[in-house]
């Protein structure tokens, strides 16, 4: 496992040198989340589709490529299993927030990425669907922690103040996205 890892991050190293400027020059916000730890790592389980993942997302001040291609694959779209990119910036959100209410948290994943062809299905039968969702562009994550309370989770993502924050008790998620400052 610790050869894997060396070999992720110096393969990686020269393509993420390049890559995670242009991540801080987006996010001015996000950028006091890149220097420190020197690792961080994700719990996730994807409450559609049963899969589990924990892996180092963050390491040596880069995004692993092979963990970023697990994350893509676990938050894909449950109804057709389509993948697509998750935004970086996005994870390290669900890092902080997470964080802050208690270490080790398994996340549980509600909806990640969602295809235009799903978007559009549950916008018919649900309200409140965005027709323009940034679930549409990989910025967008719906997420509950059991044995934490969704208000704390809510209040959490508030604080961090990383983009959107939609909070739906009825439902038991928290909305997270990395779009401009609002919250509902």
């Amino acid at each position: 496992m610790n050869h894997r890892r060396s070999f992720l991050k110096s393969s990686a190293m020269l393509a993420s040198v390049l890559a995670a400027p242009a991540i801080v020059r987006a996010a001015p916000a996000a950028a006091p989340l890149l220097a420190t730890p020197h690792e961080r790592t994700l719990r996730m389980y994807n409450t559609h589709t049963g899969e589990s993942l924990r892996t180092v997302f963050w390491a040596e001040g880069q995004f692993v490529p092979g963990a970023m291609d697990d994350i893509n694959q676990l938050l894909r779209d449950h109804r057709n299993n389509q993948v697509a990119p998750i935004d970086p910036k996005l994870l390290l959100l669900l890092d902080q927030v997470s964080s802050a209410v208690g270490a080790n948290s398994v996340v549980h994943i509600i909806s990640g990425y969602r295809s235009p062809a799903s978007n559009q299905l549950l916008a018919e039968k649900t309200s409140g669907v965005a027709k323009h969702s940034m679930h549409l562009d990989g910025k967008a994550i719906d997420v509950r922690i059991p044995g934490r309370d969704l208000a704390s989770l809510h209040k959490a993502a508030l604080r961090v103040g990383g983009g959107g924050v939609g909070y739906y008790p009825d439902s038991q998620f928290v909305h997270m996205d990395t779009g401009r400052l609002r919250h509902w």
